[in-house]
């Protein structure tokens, strides 16, 4: 399905916070952008930077594609990061999607670790998104997309840091959109289940598991269909009811 962009009669702009996510990239790929749109892929490391790139034209996408230094957790440049790219022009898309998944006995034994990935995961998603929500209130449109997870849901004593970093992600999306109701600015809520790529390489898949390509399409549905929330894969709504409803006791016993 077709993602119209206004772009107000000026070529559209979008934006990847964490611009070497496969999931992210997916979900540009999945876009029908015209062939006037600038992609610009906000990352670390210029030369994953520059191949991911390569890589969103090698899947057809014929628009111009620029890298910005961005790094999630420094929290402090995040209003000058925004300033940045909205002086550039006005921004239609931005797609959330930094983030890194640490292994729970790691995070246990090195808090240092632990702190990494709930600011990239959480705090370092408020900061930008704060800060580029009010560039976009002013000029009255644009979207945000949101990479939250069924780990939101109810952290697991598997994962409970990443676990409730994502809730407090989700958490602060739905907020922001209620705060934007009203404005022309749009926030969609993407909650995959378990998505099998780089990230999660070496684990074995969990139940109604996706690839990033699967979360790009379906992300790219929402989008056209106009929607605010979109589980991936669409049955884990309902798993997601289910799973506020068991018992502590039982739920202690879920080892994934």
């Amino acid at each position: 399905m077709n993602f119209r962009i206004n772009g107000a009669g000026s070529p559209p702009r979008l934006l990847l916070l964490g611009g070497t996510s496969e999931i992210g990239l997916a979900i540009l790929a999945a876009l029908a952008l015209p062939g006037d749109a600038e992609v610009i892929l906000a990352g670390r490391d210029e030369q994953r930077l520059a191949a991911a790139g390569k890589e969103l034209a090698s899947r057809g996408r014929p628009c111009r594609v620029t890298t910005m230094a961005y790094d999630a957790m420094d929290t402090g440049g995040h209003q000058a990061f925004a300033d940045a790219v909205f002086a550039a022009g006005p921004l239609d898309v931005v797609i959330s999607a930094a983030g890194v998944l640490i292994p729970q006995d790691e995070a246990e034994r090195d808090v240092s670790r632990a702190a990494a990935m709930v600011e990239t995961n959480f705090t370092g998603h408020v900061t930008t998104l704060l800060a580029i929500a009010t560039r976009m209130r002013t000029q009255g449109r644009g979207t945000i997309v949101v990479l939250s997870s069924v780990a939101a849901v109810r952290p697991r004593k598997a994962n409970f840091v990443y676990g409730s970093a994502k809730a407090g992600l989700d958490a602060f999306a739905r907020g922001l959109a209620d705060s934007l109701h009203g404005t022309g600015v749009r926030v969609v809520l993407v909650r995959p289940g378990f998505v099998t790529g780089r990230m999660t390489a070496g684990m074995s898949p969990a139940p109604l598991s996706s690839t990033p390509a699967q979360v790009g399409a379906a992300t790219a549905a929402a989008l056209g269909g106009g929607k605010t929330a979109v589980w991936i894969p669409a049955p884990l709504a309902g798993l997601a009811l289910a799973l506020r409803l068991v018992p502590r006791p039982l739920w202690r016993r879920v080892s994934r």
